[in-house]
């Protein structure tokens, strides 16, 4: 699951053969159904995951953490939170690296209850997965 909506993000940013590419790979458009909205149907299941009263115990968090000094498109942040309950913490990763990895850590043992989970680093691809404002139509 975290996989998946990791990926899921990453590919709601991309645009152009990196997209189509992902789709491709990761069989998007067969899991989306008719409409093929990938990201709809991971807010269902985020909804029902996290929903109360149930008879289990199933935790997910998803949060995106960028370097403060990138502008990153309002459009894909918004469509992060929306769809993937994942907002946007702007962090200083050039200067401080390490209050930066500090605060990552904190944060994914506060939502975990210490458990061990996936968490995905990319540097250096802004050019295939900024938003153009085209492709706003999440």
């Amino acid at each position: 699951m975290s996989m998946s909506s990791a990926l899921a993000m990453v590919f709601m940013g991309a645009k152009g053969n990196t997209a189509a590419q992902m789709s491709q790979a990761l069989s998007f458009s067969k899991i989306g159904g008719e409409d093929g909205d990938i990201h709809q149907g991971f807010q269902s299941l985020l909804a029902e995951i996290n929903r109360a009263g149930t008879q289990y115990l199933l935790k997910t968090a998803n949060r995106l953490f960028g370097e403060k000094s990138y502008d990153f498109h309002t459009c894909f942040t918004d469509s992060c939170g929306k769809f993937y309950q994942a907002k946007l913490k702007q962090l200083d990763f050039l200067n401080d690296s390490e209050k930066s990895r500090t605060h990552i850590n904190n944060w994914i043992a506060e939502k975990t209850e210490g458990e061990n989970i996936l968490v995905f680093y990319f540097n250096n691809i802004s050019n295939s997965l900024t938003v153009s404002s085209s492709n706003c139509h999440i």
